[in-house]
């Protein structure tokens, strides 16, 4: 790994300084699980200067249960998300995301805000020392198109000419699902919004700018979530699809839903077909199987990925049963 500076910072005011100093040549740092192993592999074409680390900002790693949402910061780590008594039960689809997260070792160590912010997963961007120059990293194309794509986007892609890599998070649709707020040291930006993509980055932060916590807001009580994931090794693995579902129900009737996809898009995606297949009709069989095939009726997968289009309607299907039947979240 090549030398860097590394700073501790102590409030929030002195890490978006010491960023803006080094003008976007360096990286936040408080778990690491991403960060760290970015930079022994060399993936990327220019190597931050210096690292801050936010570990030492008093505050970032608190769960406040306010009057109407509930906060949690910047640094709270995903075991405590999926064990915390108020999320488990009022925001389920999250508790379980976080609990699908990698493994337990590294929930330990990831925090919410980090898992949001990671880096995409593709192998050609991901190859040590910069092999390929992809359309991620300013390069000349996606090599992803004519490769091998069995874990690309099946809705299309994005960045000049077209890149297919899938945003990895296992957290970001169930936040998304709730409604939930990014709050950063700036500004407050929703959670669909928050998400977006460029040369070497995956979110609308400016290089200058830091979360500092996630707000979700409390759903009216006949609300239920639920989060589903596929992935080759249950225990550890980053997904190839996952799902998550919050629906609103009045009378047995479906009043509002959101549903999102992660890992089948460049960003997560809103299944708003299958929304809209909700509305005003009661959670059974039937309901579900169409709103499933309406979730995945703008798919076009690749040549090597189309077995996920099945697997995404099922998820969805799933999700939106669970939701008949959890009780709380």
């Amino acid at each position: 790994m090549k030398d860097f500076m590394h700073f501790n910072a102590y409030s929030v005011d002195e890490a978006v300084a010491l960023l803006s100093r080094y003008g976007g040549n360096a990286g936040i740092i408080a778990g690491g699980t991403d960060l760290l192993g970015k930079m022994k592999d060399r993936i990327l074409p220019s190597y931050p200067e210096a690292l801050i680390n936010i570990k030492t900002i008093p505050g970032l790693d608190q769960i406040e249960n306010k009057e109407g949402m509930i906060s949690i910061g910047a640094l709270v780590t995903l075991s405590r998300v999926a064990e915390h008594p108020v999320i488990r039960k009022e925001f389920t689809a999250l508790a379980e995301a976080a609990s699908r997260t990698a493994s337990p070792h590294l929930r330990n160590m990831g925090t919410l805000a980090g898992n949001i912010c990671q880096d995409i997963r593709c192998w050609y961007y991901r190859a040590p020392q910069n092999r390929f120059s992809c359309l991620r990293k300013g390069g000349g194309r996606c090599y992803a198109i004519k490769g091998d794509n069995r874990y690309h986007s099946i809705f299309g892609g994005s960045v000049k000419a077209g890149c297919f890599a899938v945003h990895p998070s296992d957290t970001a649709p169930a936040l998304i699902a709730l409604n939930a707020r990014i709050i950063t040291s700036r500004r407050s930006i929703s959670a669909e919004t928050f998400f977006n993509v460029g040369v070497t980055h995956t979110t609308a932060l400016s290089n200058d700018e830091i979360v500092t916590a996630i707000q979700i807001p409390t759903s009216a009580q006949e609300t239920r979530s639920a989060f589903l994931k596929f992935a080759l090794r249950k225990s550890i693995d980053f997904p190839i699809v996952n799902c998550a579902a919050s629906i609103t129900q009045k009378n047995s009737m479906v009043m509002h839903a959101r549903i999102c996809l992660n890992a089948v898009s460049v960003v997560p995606r809103r299944a708003e077909k299958a929304e809209e297949a909700l509305i005003n009709r009661t959670i059974d069989e039937t309901t579900a199987d169409e709103a499933a095939v309406a979730a995945v009726a703008d798919a076009k997968p690749m040549e090597g990925n189309a077995y996920m289009v099945p697997i995404t309607r099922t998820l969805v299907r799933r999700a939106i049963l669970a939701c008949r039947e959890i009780h709380g979240g």
